[in-house]
């Protein structure tokens, strides 16, 4: 896996927007998103080269129309943490084909 890039903030429009800005800003693609608290909470993780990644959060921080509630960039995620994004990027795979 490459670096990773988390951004958590309030609500889905939010997140979406958060992705569309990382997305065209940098090379970058989505991982996996999470739901918590009914919807409001949401945390997108893409991911990159370090650089994309970097540019990708810090633009979407920037620019969001909500201020993300927490962001971070993991430059070379643990085995475990690959396997944490993994599990979840396959759960909503399984949703999505019922």
């Amino acid at each position: 896996m490459k670096s990773i890039g988390l951004i958590e903030v309030s609500g889905v429009t939010a997140a979406v927007d958060c992705l569309d800005i990382m997305c065209k800003s940098a090379n970058v693609e989505l991982v996996t998103w999470e739901r918590k608290l009914g919807g409001r909470l949401v945390t997108v993780i893409v991911e990159g080269d370090i650089s994309a990644v970097t540019a990708a959060v810090e633009n979407a921080v920037a620019g969001a129309i909500k201020t993300p509630c927490a962001y971070a960039v993991i430059a070379s995620p643990h085995e475990e943490v690959e396997r944490l994004l993994n599990l979840s990027a396959q759960r909503i795979k399984n949703k999505a084909g019922k």
